[in-house]
């Protein structure tokens, strides 16, 4: 007698429609079990987001350097010296283009209130049909009101917290710090860490696999940001000369070009926010009511031209992301990080759809991203 699923010679062989043995069958999660390990591991981001942001933007922020890095290694420069050179640069970029934007923007801080002010009747009377009909309908609402009824009225306190405001300006120079260091140690230590890691894994294959995906997300990423800085960098200026030709001053003119350059490495939610203190700076800027929206106009037209024609043919297919995908990543990272979370919501993707397209069987899902 021959137990289920074991031949008639009595060997261990299976019969070729017989079931395979239990220790070969793996057991899979279920969605529901699946679906919570997706909200539990979305919710650790969230919480441990003052650990997890500065690690992404130091990683992020070598990943662009590498490239000058190796560049600079190539004139026999020790590591630690190139990485100093690079971050150092970096730095003096960032602060030399604050302190060039610093007047400007507090002198449109300090004119903002006393402009919004004379803004006021300009709203007023293009929203006099609209407070007409709210009113109307006040009306015809108090006149269906029981007579009797009490108006209750509800009073609302706000309490500051003196602590809350004191450690936030100390926080944020620490994330910076943090941040900072970061990027300095991963330009130094990244490719040993790297190179231990990919030591762990256990076959050939699957380390060849690893350096490939690496390489591609380094060459990829970097090229992106690189492309895109120099597209937003060319947005920036030709905004910035449009606004000096219409008459804005030179130190104001920049910093909308600054602003518009910004925001262009968020898809979709920057340009929006963009055309919307656009108009705003229209009307503060302008009397007439044409000229108003001529700096937004001028927005829209650089940033149809630069998101249609321009960036598509640069960065080609490689780069190539569905918006569905795109505004749904956007509404997910920005979410959890805020606007940190904008501008990572791009580079993460482009990384996600470069490591599913270099596994084998998993190819449709990169095109999925498509």
């Amino acid at each position: 007698m021959t137990l289920p699923g074991a031949s008639a010679s009595g060997t261990d062989e299976f019969a070729p429609d017989a079931d395979p043995p239990l220790s070969a069958v793996r057991p899979r999660a279920s969605h529901a079990l699946n679906l919570l390990a997706t909200l539990a591991v979305g919710y650790t981001l969230w919480l441990a987001q003052g650990v997890v942001l500065p690690i992404l933007l130091g990683m992020f922020f070598a990943l662009i350097g590498n490239p000058i890095l190796r560049g600079l290694r190539r004139l026999r420069l020790p590591r630690v010296l190139c990485a100093t050179i690079v971050l150092l640069g970096g730095l003096a970029a960032a602060l030399a283009l604050g302190y060039q934007l610093a007047q400007p923007a507090a002198e449109w801080a300090r004119q903002v209130p006393k402009e919004l002010s004379r803004l006021a009747p300009k709203l007023r009377q293009m929203s006099k049909p609209v407070h007409a009909a709210s009113e109307a309908a006040q009306s015809i609402a108090r006149a269906t009101e029981a007579g009797d009824g009490k108006k209750v009225d509800v009073v609302r306190t706000e309490v500051n917290d003196p602590y809350k405001s004191l450690t936030a300006t100390p926080m944020m120079l620490t994330s910076l710090l943090a941040v900072v260091l970061l990027t300095f140690f991963f330009m130094v230590y990244g490719e040993n860490l790297q190179r231990n890691a990919i030591s762990l894994l256990p076959s050939r294959q699957q380390k060849r696999v690893t350096v490939e995906i690496m390489q591609s997300i380094e060459r990829e990423i970097s090229r992106y940001v690189l492309t895109i800085s120099a597209i937003n960098l060319m947005l920036g200026l030709a905004l910035a000369g449009s606004f000096y030709l219409l008459g804005v001053p030179l130190a104001e003119a920049l910093l909308w070009g600054t602003m518009a350059a910004v925001l262009n490495f968020a898809p979709y939610v920057g340009p929006l926010i963009g055309i919307i203190i656009m108009l705003l700076m229209g009307f503060v800027a302008f009397d007439e009511a044409w000229m108003s929206l001529v700096p937004a106009g001028i927005y829209l037209g650089l940033h149809t031209l630069e998101g249609q024609i321009l960036t598509p043919v640069i960065l080609g297919r490689q780069m190539r992301l569905s918006p569905l995908v795109l505004i749904m990543a956007l509404m997910a990272f920005g979410s959890l990080w805020g606007i940190i979370g904008l501008l990572l919501a791009v580079p993460l993707l482009v990384c996600v759809k470069i490591t599913l397209s270099r596994i084998e069987g998993l190819e449709g899902w990169a095109r999925l991203l498509e």
